[in-house]
């Protein structure tokens, strides 16, 4: 019988721990190990070991000081005995068919990396109408994004991999790690590396559900711009001369634009024009162009701006390509300074 290793890194989720551990615990596959590894200064040491107690097939590591999560994925990667290997965060919950569901489709090809759709859910666990992808949706792109197959050229164009509900050979990980320089995007990253290897497998059923509460990473908007920006720098340092010069563009002008959104105008303006310089004769480099104008404090900048992304959107909107992004929605992410 086929082993799978789950990890659940785990810091200070007290209420919410408990739900994730039975999520993992109650799957209808039944062989697996759950790894969890502890940084936490509240109750959850308790909690999971009286879970630990009651099945044997939970393995604890308790840290006496912080680690962070990056050195506990690490540390459960190494840990992991599993011939397949699955991630879950102490705030999600699995549905009870994920690992069956993934396995099928791991029987036909065990090197694809599997995921799935997720259901948003509140603090209370509580449904917000809203799944994974459409919460992570880029509303500057006129079509959503590959999800499935050779998608590696589609995550450098931005995040939208559900970590929770990842799953994949253990083997096929290799010398890939989670950057201890990240404290956020770390998924991201490991997701695009795994993309340059091997290909991905979508299953639209929910099999997950990702809890959005006070402390989850996308509230915190400010950090979340700043990591963007090492991360994208990494990308480029790493896959910059294997990808299209419109590509590079694009990651050069989302650093300009994160740059913008956290203060650095200086660094926003030069990130921008190199992504004109990146791809010269790019279509989208009188946007680009414009932008370096409206980051500077100009009322011609500001203006022009403001025209050209409402010229977008009434054009996107008048083709039905934009219909469910509300004009004031696309202009706030793409325009920092206007």
């Amino acid at each position: 019988m086929v082993l799978v290793s789950v990890i659940l890194p785990s810091y200070n989720q007290e209420e919410y721990i408990a739900e994730s551990i039975e999520s993992v615990l109650n799957q209808t596959f039944r062989e697996l190990e759950l790894i969890i590894v502890d940084d936490s200064t509240d109750n959850s040491k308790e909690i999971i070991q009286r879970y630990r107690s009651k099945d044997k097939r939970i393995q604890a590591f308790f840290h006496k000081k912080k680690r962070g999560m990056v050195k506990a994925l690490n540390e459960g990667i190494v840990i992991a005995k599993g011939k397949f290997i699955a991630f879950t965060n102490a705030d999600d919950v699995w549905a009870n068919s994920k690992l069956e569901r993934q396995l099928e489709v791991l029987k036909e090809n065990e090197d694809l990396i599997v995921w799935s759709e997720g259901e948003i859910i509140d603090s209370k666990g509580r449904p917000t109408g809203e799944t994974f992808t459409q919460k992570m949706a880029d509303p500057s792109r006129l079509h959503p994004p590959q999800k499935s197959g050779d998608i590696f050229e589609e995550l450098l164009c931005g995040n939208f991999i559900f970590f929770s509900s990842l799953i994949l050979k253990k083997e096929n990980i290799g010398n890939i790690k989670f950057d201890k320089h990240l404290e956020y995007l770390n998924d991201y990253r490991f997701a695009i590396d795994l993309a340059r290897r091997y290909k991905y497998c979508f299953i639209q059923e929910p099999l997950a559900k990702y809890r959005i509460h006070e402390r989850s990473t996308v509230t915190d908007t400010k950090s979340y711009r700043r990591y963007t920006i090492v991360a994208s720098k990494y990308l480029l340092q790493k896959y910059g001369n294997e990808i299209p010069k419109s590509l590079k563009a694009k990651i050069l002008f989302r650093i300009g634009t994160n740059c913008a959104q956290v203060g650095q105008g200086t660094q926003a303006r030069q990130f921008i024009l190199k992504a004109v310089y990146a791809d010269l004769f790019g279509k989208d480099n009188v946007f680009y162009l414009i932008c370096v104008l409206g980051c500077k404090d100009s009322g011609i900048g500001k203006f022009l701006l403001r025209t050209y992304i409402t010229l977008v959107g009434l054009s996107m909107r008048f083709f039905k390509r934009l219909s469910p992004l509300r004009g004031r929605e696309f202009f706030n992410l793409m325009v920092p300074y206007a």
